[in-house]
């Protein structure tokens, strides 16, 4: 019997399948955010969760995240959508307490006995969290499509946000990059790379709770847009600058091999087309360096404003004299 290779049925795989970052912000850019006097993070900077106030001095996150396939493994893409969608509560600070599944499939073009696999993995992945997953949303779609809801909670004066970091502070990434060059090749070739799964199904919940202790106030987790285009949109968020230590990014091995060979997602290419006219890349920066920096990661790190152990700084925030931020890569 043949292996249903479900990257095949999904024209982007992962955090690669969002809407470009450039198409969305024109859709977006005659909405306006909710006003609400309950209301602590909402549209307008773009982070990673909703946050309300609530009574007892506490504060509700809510999130939602989901993608196509970016491994074939039904179990693993179950675990790598769960992970991701967690990550977004983790990056703000906060703990997770609930999930509900949302499924999207071709019921007349894959088999619905891979659902289970599917689901298993994003049960395992909840368990690991220390949450429920229950329940959730299905329906027929025209490519698989699988995620979570997920409900956190924070202490609203102790939340990390993309809108308050300072210049003059260390920045660290706590996962190395090149998951999106390796799933591009796997869809390519089918070739199984247990590091990149290792790394998409790792949680962030210690990267969170060491930058909560280390006092840290500015943070962002580095999805589908890049390094690089998180990196931007937490400096125009907070109205600083950055600078960045390409040597001092960790990146997968295999990334930098597959890359050379020709592996790189295209939403990766339109990661650094967006962000290329805000950077400013020194001589010895070479194309390939930009787009493993603005390579689309799936259930990616977290990116710190301030140093926690066992994370490499890789640049620190700097002040902008401009009309907007640049990033600098000498």
């Amino acid at each position: 019997m043949t292996e249903t290779r479900l990257t095949q049925f999904a024209a982007g795989g992962g955090c690669a399948c969002k809407i470009p970052a450039a198409q969305l912000e024109g859709i977006v850019a005659g909405l306006s955010g909710a006003t609400h006097p309950d209301l602590v993070v909402g549209l307008d900077t773009g982070d990673d969760a909703a946050v309300v106030r609530i009574a007892g001095g506490q504060a509700v996150i809510s999130t939602a995240d989901f993608f196509t396939p970016v491994v074939d493994s039904a179990y693993d893409w179950g675990r790598i959508a769960a992970a991701n969608a967690l990550s977004d509560v983790y990056a703000m600070g906060g703990l997770p307490v609930l999930a509900i599944n949302l499924l999207g499939w071709p019921v007349d073009v894959i088999d619905t006995d891979l659902i289970p696999d599917v689901l298993r993995g994003g049960a395992d992945i909840a368990e690991g969290a220390g949450i429920p997953l229950a329940g959730g949303h299905s329906i027929t779609a025209p490519e698989p499509i699988y995620g979570l809801a997920v409900t956190g909670v924070a202490d609203p004066g102790r939340l990390l946000r993309n809108d308050i970091a300072e210049p003059g502070l260390p920045i660290s990434l706590t996962k190395p990059l090149g998951v999106g060059i390796l799933g591009n090749r796997h869809k390519a070739t089918g070739e199984i790379f247990p590091e990149a799964i290792a790394t998409m199904t790792q949680l962030n919940d210690a990267a969170s709770a060491a930058a909560l202790a280390a006092g840290v106030r500015a943070a962002t987790d580095v999805t589908g847009f890049g390094l690089l285009g998180h990196l931007f949109k937490m400096c125009r968020a907070s109205g600083v600058s950055a600078r960045i230590d390409r040597a001092a990014v960790p990146v997968l091995e295999a990334a930098v091999a597959s890359l050379r060979e020709g592996y790189v997602p295209g939403g990766s290419r339109r990661n650094l087309d967006w962000v290329r006219p805000h950077l400013d890349a020194g001589p010895g920066v070479s194309e390939d360096d930009l787009l493993l920096l603005a390579d689309a990661q799936t259930s990616g790190g977290l990116l710190i404003v301030g140093e926690i152990p066992g994370a490499p700084v890789i640049g620190e925030t700097t002040r902008h004299t401009g009309s907007g931020p640049r990033i600098t890569i000498p």
